[in-house]
C-alpha cells in the first residue's frame, strides 16, 4: 500500500503547482454545481451542470469568464438548431448529417472557438428525444448549462485564482540559466581542438532552446491571463510588460546563440586538427563570454525580481558586465583584424561572430530595454483604452504629417 503520509507531504509541497490547484478547485466547483442543479432544476441526475463547470473553471479568472460565455453560447445555439429541425423533419441518417453540418457551421458563425463540437452535441441530444419532449429537453439542457457556467464563474469570483507570475518568473530564470549553461560550454572550448561532432552537439543544444522558449511563453501567457480581472493585482500591466519584453529579449539572445553555434561548427569543420583560436584570441573570447554569462544572469534577475533594491543592484551589475563585454569585444575585434591581414581565409566567419556578439550586447543594453518598455506600455495602454480610437488617431496623424511638412517648407 502507498504511504499516505508521504503522499500528503508531496501534495503539500506541490500546493502551488498549477495542476494541483486546478484539480482541487475543479473538484470543489463541480460538486457545488451538482448540488445547485439539484436544487434549482427538475432533473433527477443533473450531470450536465458539473460537466459544464469542469469545462469552464480554469486556472485564471479571465479564462473562466471567456470559456463560460462561449460554452453557454454553444449550448444555446445547438438547442435552437435542434428545435428548428424538430419542427421540420424527424431523425434519420440524412437529417442527422444535415443537423451536424448546420450545427458546426453555426458554431463557427457564433465564434465559440473550442466549443464548436458542443453545438452539434447539444443539437443531437435534443433531437434524439421524442418530438413531444423536445422543448422540455432543450430547456433542461440550457438550464443545467447556465447553472454549471454560473457556478464556475462565481466560484472563481469568490475564491480568486492565484496569480501565476511567480511560475512565469521561474520559467524565465530557468531559460536564462540554460542560455548561460550553453555559453559556458562553448566558452570552455576556444583554446582547444573542437571536434566537429562536439560542435554539432552544441548546435543541437542551441536549437533545443526554441522548445524551451515555447514552454516559457505558455507559462507567461497563463501569468498574463491570471492578472486580468484579478482584484489581487494592482500593477498587472507593468508586470506583464516587464516579463513579456524580458522574454522577447532572451528569445532573441537564444536565436543569436543558435546562429553563433552554427558559426563555431563551421570553424570546427575548417580547422579539424587545430584549436579554434590562438591563445590570445581564445582568452579574449573567454573573457567576453564570461561577461555575457554574468550579464544574462543580471538581466534575468532584473526582469523577475519584485524587490526594488535587488532590481537596482541587478541593473548596476548588468551595466558593469555589458561595459566589460564591450571592452573585451573591442580587443577581440582588433586581434581578429590583425589576423585577417595575414590569413584572410576565415574573415567571413570571424565577422559573423563579431556581429552576433554585438547583437546580444545590444539586446541586453539597459537603454534599449527602457525604450522597449516605454513603447510596449504605450501600446498596451492605447489598445486597452480604445482600439478603435487608437487606430483612428494613428490614421489622423498619418494624414496630417505631409501637411505639416509642407507648412514648414
Amino acid at each position: 500500500m502507498p504511504d499516505v503520509s508521504r503522499l500528503l507531504a508531496d501534495l503539500a509541497r506541490r500546493r502551488n503547482d498549477p495542476a494541483v490547484v486546478q484539480t482541487v478547485r475543479s473538484t470543489a466547483a463541480a460538486v457545488l454545481s451538482y448540488l445547485a442543479a439539484l436544487w434549482l432544476s427538475k432533473a433527477q441526475v443533473p450531470l450536465l451542470a458539473p460537466l459544464t463547470t469542469l469545462l469552464v473553471v480554469q486556472v485564471t479568472l479571465y479564462a473562466t469568464l471567456t470559456r463560460g460565455i462561449r460554452r453557454v453560447n454553444a449550448v444555446v445555439a445547438g438547442v435552437l438548431v435542434a428545435v428548428g429541425f424538430s419542427s421540420l423533419v424527424g431523425l434519420s441518417w440524412w437529417s442527422l448529417g444535415v443537423l451536424i453540418l448546420a450545427s458546426l457551421s453555426v458554431g463557427h458563425l457564433v465564434r465559440v472557438n473550442e466549443f464548436v463540437p458542443e453545438v452539434a452535441i447539444s443539437a443531437m441530444l435534443v433531437l434524439g428525444v421524442s418530438v413531444t419532449r423536445v422543448a422540455e429537453t432543450a430547456l433542461d439542457r440550457v438550464i443545467e448549462t447556465v447553472i454549471g457556467a454560473a457556478v464556475g464563474l462565481l466560484f472563481n469570483v469568490l475564491f480568486v485564482p492565484p496569480v501565476w507570475t511567480r511560475n512565469a518568473s521561474e520559467a524565465i530564470e530557468d531559460l536564462g540559466a540554460r542560455i548561460r549553461h550553453l555559453l559556458r560550454l562553448i566558452g570552455e572550448e576556444f583554446d582547444s581542438h573542437m571536434p566537429v561532432e562536439d560542435a554539432a552537439a552544441r548546435l543541437q543544444e542551441a536549437r533545443n532552446l526554441d522548445h524551451d522558449v515555447v514552454q516559457v511563453d505558455a507559462s507567461l501567457v497563463q501569468a498574463e491571463e491570471s492578472m486580468k480581472f484579478n482584484p489581487r493585482v494592482k500593477e498587472g500591466l507593468l508586470s506583464r510588460v516587464v516579463l513579456r519584453t524580458g522574454l522577447d529579449t532572451l528569445e532573441i539572445c537564444a536565436v543569436v546563440l543558435r546562429v553563433m553555434a552554427r558559426t563555431f561548427t563551421d570553424l570546427a569543420k575548417s580547422q579539424r586538427n587545430e584549436p579554434l583560436f590562438p591563445p590570445e584570441e581564445a582568452a579574449a573570447l573567454g573573457e567576453l563570454f564570461s561577461h555575457l554569462d554574468a550579464a544574462i544572469r543580471a538581466f534575468a534577475v532584473l526582469i523577475t525580481t519584485d524587490d526594488s533594491s535587488q532590481a537596482d543592484t541587478a541593473e548596476a551589475r548588468l551595466v558593469e558586465e555589458l561595459s566589460g563585454g564591450h571592452a573585451a569585444r573591442d580587443r577581440l575585434a582588433q586581434m581578429l583584424l590583425d589576423r585577417v591581414r595575414h590569413d584572410p581565409d576565415q574573415w567571413q566567419l570571424h565577422g559573423a561572430l563579431l556581429a552576433q556578439i554585438d547583437r546580444i550586447l545590444d539586446e541586453l543594453a539597459v537603454e534599449n530595454r527602457s525604450q522597449r518598455l516605454a513603447e510596449e506600455l504605450d501600446r498596451y495602454t492605447r489598445e486597452q483604452f480604445s482600439p478603435t480610437l487608437a487606430k483612428l488617431a494613428h490614421h489622423i496623424n498619418f494624414r496630417r504629417r505631409p501637411r505639416r511638412r509642407r507648412e514648414e517648407t
